[in-house]
């Protein structure tokens, strides 16, 4: 490493205002900060320091992701690291180029998105709709409204919801029956072009037809969905990670699954040949991987703690509500996605009523 550094230190100068590569800067930059600390200092006081930043913040998010790869490359083999690529490849082209326009750094953020996003397909979507969907999601979800840190919507759901009403029978049909025995499909490539002999339907869309699957298949990843959706076990031992490690806040996580887990039993008591059970609602479709991994994003999410309470039971009952009462079989996108519209209101009630608290004490 060293010796990269060295090479680095020699090359920089053709990477600054003014170089041969000066255009480069924000790419030159990104790749340094992704091996090494930021070489930048701040000039003036105050100084502060915090062990969390932005890139440790995003490789914890990336370290509580890998029981999901791990489960997805043994249920859905190798296309899955194809799709990775694509999301990186076309996703990054668009953070460098509005980076290079803005003269900005590339910021880390696009190393949790870029992974995030093909783990809410499915396993068979066409390469091109995974590029389509994710520059998509980058461009129109966080580069317009000013880059990372200024987006009011997560860019891989903006993305994922784009190709569901642009393609909905590619997004919502053809879902592929997981591997099984000793290395499941890990070394298969799955053709999207040819998977009508092991195409399957998922738990949500067999419930909307009256056959609920097994809990232990839900939970150990023994059904189709999307690829990171499947093995509610692997999900919940990342999402541990990052509500132990205080990456994601504790109280949307449980806003989210508490209210679902509320409206769930209330259904199922009422109209039990109708409605599923609690904890099956709890382990089908993409609900834990939204609570853990999607909804607790900072920068999407409400600040303030009674914030975060409201959010997550708006997300838990509107994803209940959509899931038992419309055409979808799946709502924790769209819910998800209009929490974060309602996220800065939530902020601004949570402050103003603080704020006249305390003057009606003082």
């Amino acid at each position: 490493m060293k010796g990269l550094q060295r090479l680095l230190e020699t090359v920089r100068p053709n990477f600054e205002e003014g170089g041969k590569l000066g255009v480069l800067k924000p790419v030159f930059e990104a790749m340094e900060n992704f091996f090494f600390a930021p070489a930048a200092t701040t000039v003036t006081a105050p100084y502060a320091r915090d062990t969390l930043d932005i890139k440790r913040f995003m490789s914890a998010v990336v370290i509580a992701l890998l029981p999901c790869l791990i489960a997805s490359f043994y249920f859905f083999g190798l296309r899955l690291l194809v799709m990775i690529v694509v999301s990186y490849m076309a996703g990054g082209t668009v953070e460098v180029i509005f980076a290079i326009v803005r003269k900005e750094e590339i910021n880390e953020g696009f190393l949790v998105t870029g992974l995030l996003f093909p783990l809410i397909l499915p396993p068979t979507l066409p390469l091109w709709m995974v590029a389509v969907g994710v520059a998509f999601g980058v461009f129109v979800g966080k580069e317009l409204f000013g880059g990372t840190g200024r987006n009011i919507f997560n860019p891989a759901l903006v993305g994922r919801c784009f190709l569901a009403l642009a393609y909905p029978a590619a997004t919502a049909g053809n879902w592929v029956k997981p591997g099984s025995g000793l290395t499941g499909r890990l070394f298969q490539y799955i053709d999207a072009s040819n998977i009508d002999a092991i195409s399957t339907a998922t738990p949500l869309v067999l419930a909307k037809q009256g056959n609920l699957i097994k809990l232990s298949d839900m939970f150990w990843g023994h059904i189709s969905g999307s690829v990171g959706e499947t093995s509610a076990i692997a999900i919940i031992l990342g999402g541990m990670f990052l509500l132990f490690t205080r990456v994601a806040n504790w109280r949307t996580v449980v806003g989210i699954l508490g209210s679902s887990a509320l409206l769930a039993g209330i259904f199922h008591y009422a109209q039990p040949e109708k409605f599923s059970p609690v904890l099956w609602h709890l382990c089908a479709g993409g609900l834990l991987f939204g609570a853990f991994f999607m909804a607790t994003d900072p920068v999407t999410a409400p600040v303030t703690n009674a914030g975060k309470w409201v959010y997550g039971t708006i997300i838990g009952v509107i994803t209940l509500l959509i899931r038992n009462f419309t055409g979808y079989v799946e709502g924790v996108m769209f819910a998800i996605l209009l929490g974060n519209i309602i996220a800065p209101i939530l902020d601004e009630i949570v402050f103003k009523t603080r704020i006249r608290r305390l003057a009606s004490e003082g």
